[in-house]
């Protein structure tokens, strides 16, 4: 491991997620634990009370009538979409307020979310998938860049010149110049924040799909999610950036490039929605 690769690890080490999230892995870890439990938990913090209540009651999910409480929502949702509903927005209160001197941040999360979407809306077209899930993976695929953005600014600056200047992705500049890639970082907070392996590999291989080992699916889902996101945050146009889609993303979930266009109406309205919801005005 080089001397760089070493210090962003160790600097990934020390970034930790509020503290209601740990005390929510820890509930739903236990055997015998209560809906009631949760609810109480989650109601603690006041931020990720109404951040659940704002999802819960958006058109993301639909539900007919308005959902006023967190135990309601637990009810309705389940633990598991409770539990990536808090992750998500755990992470964007762990980064909150990060200088926007490398990437303008806002332009981040738009693409982060983007992402997210539209994994959760292709999910929705492979029989078997969890499109919730989806979601969460697709907000976190570049979280490894936040890391980078803070501990080595010159050389991720550096990155992404080049890979403008060379029209190649971003993870194959960065391996030139320090040895590693975003992805690797964002495997590292996986590991280090004791997340499910799913959201582990989506993290570390969507950019090489056919890396996968247990969630080819769902890493092909992430890869496609971020391919659209390019596009929808006004880098380059559809056709060219679902070109480079890997074989191997297509092949695994039967999607073609006309059923990711396909979503992209639905996807672009959806994510002004929870924008709103998720990520402040201003990180």
């Amino acid at each position: 491991m080089n001397t760089t690769l070493k210090e962003v690890t160790k600097a990934a080490k020390l970034i930790s997620l509020p503290e209601v999230y740990f005390r929510l892995k820890s509930i739903l870890e236990e055997p015998d634990f209560s809906m009631a439990e949760v609810a109480v938990i989650i109601s603690h913090d006041p931020a990720i009370t109404v951040r659940l209540l704002r999802m819960v009651n958006s058109s993301l999910y639909g539900f007919r009538k308005k959902i006023e409480t967190v135990s309601h929502a637990v009810s309705l949702l389940g633990t598991v979409q409770v539990h990536d509903i808090v992750l998500a927005s755990s992470v964007v209160q762990a980064f909150k307020g990060m200088s926007s001197d490398v990437m303008d941040m806002q332009k981040f999360w738009q693409r982060s979310v983007y992402c997210a979407v539209a994994a959760r809306q292709l999910a929705a077209l492979c029989r078997g998938c969890d499109k919730e899930r989806l979601f969460v993976a697709g907000l976190l695929h570049d979280i490894g860049h936040l890391v980078m953005y803070q501990e080595v600014p010159d050389q991720s600056r550096q990155a992404m010149r080049g890979a403008a200047e060379r029209n190649e992705p971003i993870y194959k500049i960065e391996r030139e110049l320090l040895g590693f890639d975003y992805a690797e970082i964002g495997g590292e907070l996986m590991l280090q924040w004791s997340l499910s392996e799913s959201l582990w590999e989506t993290t570390k291989f969507h950019i090489e799909p056919e890396k996968a080992v247990k969630y080819p699916i769902e890493v092909a889902l992430v890869h496609l999610g971020v391919l659209l996101a390019k596009v929808g945050v006004g880098e380059g146009n559809v056709d060219e950036s679902l070109q480079a889609a890997s074989p191997i993303a297509l092949k695994v979930t039967g999607l073609t490039p006309e059923d990711c266009n396909s979503l992209r109406e639905q996807v672009e309205t959806d994510m002004q929605e929870v924008m709103m919801l998720i990520v402040p005005p201003k990180l």
